[in-house]
């Protein structure tokens, strides 16, 4: 509630304040994100770590919203919040409709990159990989998990497309349900999951000096050649990690 109640002071005449002038407090150097913090030099498991305060923290109220980047086949990136799904050893799931942006993106260029900014922590994790298509069998799974009205509006929206008016969703909605009536099963439109596949995972501390925490975790052919012990450090399960400077 303070943080809240200090952002609320913040945009108090934000049109006389300028935005160099706004700044929140972050870490103290006693709180300094180091790397004798890390039991388990892997990624996913500091991930966890972070991931299970932020579902703790009142203030934080979507923990798994994060932005996901994409570029097209022309080179211009496009960026959105999303909601991750799943989080597991094997990397991030989030769902989203086959015909959308992201998905034309992902198509012709599967490397993408996702954040998670968690303010109250003054926490951020950045992750880079490839994204490919779950299965349809589990896209099927999760999307009768979700509740009927989010089911219907996903069939009803052709996303990312032009449509004329607001009114044209409202009417596709209501011909959905009455095609299904009360209880008719909602088929799946063209919809479901990706998973990202991660190669770089970093995980940032603010600190109010502004020498800010930054660990990277890296994985992929040869990296571990680049270990050296002082700049770079081998971790656990084909990981690297490394400090980057602020």
């Amino acid at each position: 509630m303070k943080l809240l109640q200090a952002l609320r002071r913040m945009s108090q005449g934000a049109s006389e304040v300028p935005l160099s002038a706004l700044r929140l407090k972050y870490c103290e150097r006693k709180d300094a994100f180091l790397e004798d913090n890390i039991k388990v030099k892997n990624p996913f498991c500091v991930f966890r770590d972070w991931l299970e305060l932020a579902l703790k923290t009142p203030e934080i109220l979507e923990p798994n919203a994060a932005a996901l980047a994409t570029v097209n086949p022309e080179g211009r990136p496009s960026n959105r919040y999303v909601l991750v799904k799943e989080a597991t050893a094997e990397g991030f799931t989030f769902f989203t409709n086959y015909g959308s942006r992201k998905a034309e993106d992902i198509k012709s260029n599967p490397n993408v990159a996702i954040s998670f900014y968690w303010l109250p922590l003054r926490r951020s994790v950045r992750i880079e990989g490839v994204a490919e298509k779950i299965t349809a069998e589990d896209s099927l799974k999760y999307f009768h998990q979700r509740p009927r009205a989010s089911q219907i509006g996903a069939a009803a929206s052709p996303q990312s497309q032009r449509i004329p008016s607001r009114s044209y969703l409202d009417e596709v909605e209501a011909t959905i349900k009455a095609k299904l009536g009360a209880d008719g099963e909602v088929p799946l439109p063209n919809w479901g999951g990706y998973l990202v596949r991660p190669d770089l995972i970093e995980f940032w501390q603010g600190q109010t000096d502004r020498l800010h925490d930054r660990i990277r975790f890296r994985r992929g052919a040869g990296v571990e050649s680049e270990v050296d012990s002082k700049l770079v450090h081998k971790g656990e399960d084909g990981w690297v990690y490394e400090r980057l400077a602020p």
